[in-house]
C-alpha cells in the first residue's frame, strides 16, 4: 500500500493553521473581555465640574475611578468617592469626602462635626462649616448609608443639603484614586494638609 506524503503534510499544515487561527481568536477575545470588564467594573475615567472638592480636587481636573475598590475592601472615613445621584430627569456623578459611617450618629455644631456625641479629630485641617444644613439636628445613619462632605465646605453641597441627603452604598460608583491630569494619587494630594494638632480617625 502506498502513501500519500504530501496529502499528510497538507494535513498537519492545515491542522497547524487552524491551531494558530484558534489561538489567535482565543487571544483577541480574552483582550476585548479585559477591556470591557476594565472600563466597566474596573476603572472609569471622569472629569470635575466645580470648584466644591477645591483645593484636593480642582475644576477641570481628570479622575480615575476605581469601582473594584469597595468589592474587596470596605468604604473607611477620608475615602474621596464618587457618587451617581438622580436629580431633575438625569443622572450625574459627584465626589465627595465620606465623613459618616454606617449606624454613627452625626452632627454639627458650631461649624464642627460631630460622631455619636464626640467632636471629630479631623484628618485634615478643613474650614469650620458656616452652615450645618440637616446636620444641625442628630442624623442617624442606617446600615447602608453614608454622611459625605465636601473638600470646600462652605460652597458645595452634600450630605447637608437635602438635595444630596445621606448616601446609599448602592449609589457610591467607586473610589476617586488618581488624578490623571498630574498623575498623583488624591489620598495624597489633600492641600489643606494634615491636622497635626489632633489625632486621625
Amino acid at each position: 500500500m502506498k502513501y500519500d506524503f504530501n496529502l499528510e503534510d497538507r494535513s498537519k499544515k492545515y491542522k497547524a493553521i487552524l491551531i494558530q487561527v484558534i489561538i489567535t481568536l482565543a487571544e483577541i477575545a480574552v483582550v476585548v473581555f479585559a477591556a470591557y470588564a476594565v472600563t466597566h467594573y474596573g476603572l472609569e475615567k471622569m472629569s470635575i465640574s466645580g470648584d466644591y472638592m477645591n483645593p484636593t480636587l480642582e475644576d477641570g481636573d481628570d479622575v480615575l475611578v476605581n469601582k473594584m475598590s469597595y468589592v474587596i475592601s470596605s468604604i473607611k472615613r477620608n475615602d474621596v468617592i464618587v457618587i451617581k445621584q438622580d436629580g431633575s430627569g438625569h443622572s450625574y456623578y459627584s465626589v465627595a469626602r465620606v465623613m459618616g459611617l454606617p449606624g454613627e450618629t452625626v452632627q454639627i455644631k458650631d461649624g464642627y462635626l460631630y460622631i455619636n456625641g464626640s467632636q471629630l479629630d479631623e484628618k485634615y485641617n478643613f474650614p469650620v462649616m458656616d452652615n450645618g444644613g440637616l446636620a444641625l439636628e442628630n442624623i442617624v445613619l442606617d446600615e447602608d448609608e453614608y454622611f459625605v462632605l465636601c473638600d470646600n465646605r462652605n460652597e458645595g453641597e452634600d450630605s447637608r443639603n437635602a438635595n444630596t441627603g445621606n448616601i446609599l452604598k448602592k449609589n457610591i460608583v467607586g473610589k476617586a484614586w488618581l488624578r490623571t491630569n498630574s498623575l498623583a494619587v488624591i489620598n495624597s494630594i489633600n492641600k489643606f494638609g494634615e491636622d497635626n494638632s489632633s489625632g486621625k480617625d
